[in-house]
C-alpha cells in the first residue's frame, strides 16, 4: 500500500473572502517583485566589483558566456510567449445535464486500501446524469484489503458500478485496456484510485468534446494530502505551475503533451483506433510500462486530433511524503518523458497541423536543449566555484531569482503564503533530485514500476 496512506475527502481550497484575497495577492506580488529587484541590484553590484567577477569565465570560455546569453534570451522570449498564452486562457464552461454525453469513468486500483472507497464515492456522487454514467473499477490483483472496500461500495451502489477483478497483477496498462474495451460511453474518463474528483469535474471535463477535433482533455491535478509534510507542500506549488501555467499555454495551441493519469478524458472512438498499438508498444526492444498516460497522449496527437486543458475539471490526488517515494515517482515520470519525447519529436510532431507544429517545434527545441544545458552549466558553475569561491553567493542568488519568477504565476491561482515553497522546491530539486533525469535516461528499459 502507498506510503501516504488514506485521507479524508475534505477539500483543501481554503478560500479567502474576495477582498482579503485581493489584498493578499497584491501584497505577495509586490513582495516578490521587491525581492527580485533587490537581488538583481545586489548581483549587479557584485559583478561590477572586479574582485568578484567570473574571471575563469571571462578568459578561456568567453564564447560559452555569449552562447549562454543568447540562449537565455531565447528562453525568456519563450517564457514571454507562454505568458501571453497563459493570460489569455479561458476554460470551457461545463456541460449541462441536458448536453452531457454518455460517459464511462474508469478507476484502476492496486493495493490502494481504503482510499479506493473515497475515490469511488466521489465519482458516484458527482453531478452527472446517472442514466448516462457508467463506472468501471478494476482490481488489478491487489494483495491487501482493496477488494473488500470495492465490494463494500458495490453492495451499497450495486446499480452504479461495474467491477472487474484480475486474479494476479497485470499492470495499470492492462487494467485500462480491459476497461476501455468494456466502455459504453462516448467519452472515457480515467481517474487514479488514490484521487478524489470535485462534484462538477465530470461535467467540466466532457465540455471540450463538443468540438469534434478534440481527442483528449487534461484535467487539473491538486495535492490532496497537503498538510502531510514539506514534500506535499512543495508538490502543491509544482502541480499548480505545471497545470495552471504550462498546460494552459499548451492548450492555447491545442498541444497538451500529457494527459495525467490522475484525471484525463478521451474520445472512445479515438481510443479504439490506437488501443492495441498503445498496449503493445515497445521501445529499445522492451515493453513500455512507464508513462502510459504520456504515451496515450502521443497516440491521440498522432491521429491528428487535439488535446486541451480544462482548468475547472479538478481532482485531488495523494502524493509521496517521503524522499524515497518522491524519487520513485519522478523516476517513473522521467522514464516515460524521455521515451515519449523522442517519439514526439521524431515523427508525431510532423502529423500536427501547421500552427501547432511550429509552436511545438519552438517549444520542444528550446525546452529540451534547456535540460542538457542545465547540467552543463551546473558543472561549469561548480568548477568555477572551486577556483573562485566568492562567486558562490552569486549562483545562489541566481537560483533564488529563478525560483521567485514562477511565484508570480502561482499567485494568480493561489494567493497564499504557500508560494514560498517554490523557492524551497528549487533548492531541493538542485541538491536532491538532480540525478533522476540522467538515471532515468540510462534505465529506459527497466520494467520495475517502483510504486510500492
Amino acid at each position: 500500500m502507498s506510503d501516504i496512506g488514506s485521507q479524508g475527502i475534505a477539500c483543501r481550497t481554503e478560500a479567502l473572502p474576495g477582498r482579503k484575497e485581493s489584498m493578499l495577492r497584491r501584497g505577495l506580488l509586490l513582495g516578490a517583485l521587491a525581492i527580485i529587484l533587490i537581488l538583481l541590484l545586489f548581483m549587479m553590484g557584485r559583478l561590477a566589483d572586479p574582485s568578484h567577477r567570473l574571471s575563469l569565465w571571462a578568459s578561456w570560455n568567453q564564447p560559452l558566456v555569449i552562447f549562454g546569453i543568447c540562449w537565455a534570451s531565447l528562453e525568456l522570449g519563450l517564457l514571454a510567449y507562454k505568458t501571453v498564452l497563459w493570460y489569455g486562457y479561458r476554460a470551457n464552461p461545463p456541460a449541462t445535464s441536458q448536453s452531457a454525453p454518455p460517459l464511462t469513468v474508469i478507476i484502476p486500483a492496486y493495493n490502494e486500501g481504503a482510499m479506493i472507497k473515497n475515490s469511488l464515492v466521489s465519482v458516484i456522487n458527482a453531478n452527472y446524469p446517472r442514466d448516462r454514467l457508467q463506472i468501471i473499477v478494476i482490481d488489478d490483483g491487489s494483495t491487501d484489503d482493496t477488494w473488500r472496500y470495492i465490494s463494500a461500495v458495490r453492495e451499497q451502489y450495486r446499480d452504479a458500478i461495474t467491477v472487474l477483478r484480475f486474479e494476479e497483477n497485470r499492470g495499470k496498462k492492462a487494467a485500462l485496456r480491459e476497461a476501455f474495451k468494456k466502455a459504453s460511453g462516448e467519452i472515457a474518463v480515467s481517474v487514479d484510485s488514490d484521487s478524489i474528483i470535485e462534484a462538477d469535474t465530470l461535467l467540466a471535463i466532457v465540455s471540450p468534446f463538443a468540438d469534434p477535433k478534440v481527442g483528449a482533455v487534461s484535467g487539473k491535478v491538486l495535492v490532496h494530502n497537503l498538510d502531510a509534510g514539506l514534500i506535499p507542500r512543495m508538490l502543491h506549488v509544482a502541480y499548480i505551475l505545471s497545470f495552471d501555467f504550462v498546460r494552459t499555454a499548451q492548450s492555447r495551441y491545442r498541444n497538451v503533451y500529457c494527459c495525467p493519469g490522475a484525471l484525463s478524458a478521451y474520445r472512445i472512438s479515438a481510443i479504439h483506433s490506437v488501443l492495441e498499438s498503445w498496449f503493445e508498444q515497445r521501445f529499445l526492444g522492451a515493453s513500455c510500462i512507464h508513462g502510459e498516460d504520456r504515451a496515450l497522449s502521443n497516440y491521440i496527437l498522432g491521429l491528428g486530433l487535439d488535446i486541451v486543458y480544462q482548468s475547472n475539471a479538478v481532482v485531488h490526488t495523494l502524493v509521496p511524503v517521503r524522499y524515497s517515494g518522491l524519487c520513485r515517482m519522478f523516476l517513473r515520470w522521467y522514464r516515460g518523458f524521455v521515451r515519449e519525447e523522442i517519439r514526439f519529436i521524431g515523427y508525431i510532431i510532423w502529423k500536427r497541423p501547421i500552427k501547432p507544429r511550429i509552436a511545438a517545434l519552438v517549444d520542444k527545441t528550446i525546452t529540451d536543449v534547456h535540460y542538457c544545458l542545465r547540467y552543463f552549466v551546473t558543472a561549469i558553475a561548480v568548477w568555477t566555484a572551486l577556483f573562485n569561491p566568492g562567486i558562490i553567493p552569486l549562483f545562489m542568488i541566481g537560483l533564488t531569482l529563478m525560483s521567485i519568477l514562477p511565484v508570480l504565476y502561482y499567485l494568480r491561482s493561489d494567493p497564499s503564503w504557500r508560494c514560498l515553497y517554490a523557492s524551497i522546491y528549487a533548492y531541493c530539486a538542485m541538491i536532491a533530485l538532480w540525478w533522476i533525469l540522467p538515471y532515468a535516461a540510462c534505465t529506459l528499459r527497466s520494467r520495475s514500476w517502483m510504486t510500492r
